[in-house]
């Protein structure tokens, strides 16, 4: 709805703009705490294929916590925009080379592999207590995991961001897909059970 999304970019104005007050020493103290928090408490097996994202502007440096869930046997790979309209995922070796892919972003050249992931880290603008997110309004991410449902892939879905960007409540559109849990400076909070949790509450993917 029209009012939705003059909501969702007024939103997103005012949370980039907290996120830009940072000062960089904060940004990196807080990143730092991301990495501690992630690192430990996102759960996965070996093998698990995660889709981390290289920071761009104010962005939490995800760069260490990608690294750390590569020691712990994560396989990952970095989304690439190939257009307006798609991203898709390639494989991100500790010897791959990165560049420029457009959108101000870096990733994986062509000749790396593409993969399907299991995890998502999903950069974001603006989220709340249910889970709900808006990202930078060009819904690369929305159209990347609707495509991934629709080859019957299920990934987990985890947001990164800083505390400041967070609101009481995001207006939700039709096409919204909520994350499992964001990640912070004060943690990892779950906001609901992705389906590859078991019955006993544990989170084994």
């Amino acid at each position: 709805m029209p009012g939705d999304v003059a909501e969702k970019a007024r939103l997103r104005g005012e949370r980039l703009a907290a996120r830009d007050a940072l000062t960089l020493a904060e940004r990196q103290q807080k990143s730092q705490s991301i990495t501690a928090h992630g690192a430990s408490s996102i759960p996965f097996a070996p093998g698990t294929v995660i889709s981390g994202f290289m920071p761009i502007r104010s962005e939490a440096d995800t760069r260490p916590l990608m690294e750390a869930l590569r020691t712990r046997g994560g396989r990952l790979v970095l989304p690439v925009v190939l257009d307006r309209e798609t991203i898709v995922f390639r494989a991100f070796e500790t010897d791959t080379p990165l560049v420029k892919t457009g959108f101000g972003t870096t990733g994986p050249g062509e000749d790396a592999e593409v993969l399907d992931p299991d995890i998502l880290l999903v950069p974001l603008s603006v989220f709340d207590g249910q889970g709900q997110r808006v990202g930078y309004g060009a819904g690369h991410y929305d159209r990347a995991i609707a495509r991934l449902h629709a080859r019957g892939r299920q990934p987990v879905l985890i947001g990164v961001a800083f505390d400041c960007q967070e609101v009481l409540s995001v207006p939700a559109e039709p096409h919204d897909v909520s994350l499992h849990a964001i990640l912070t400076e004060s943690g990892l909070r779950w906001f609901s059970a992705p389906l590859s949790i078991s019955d006993s509450g544990q989170k084994a993917l």
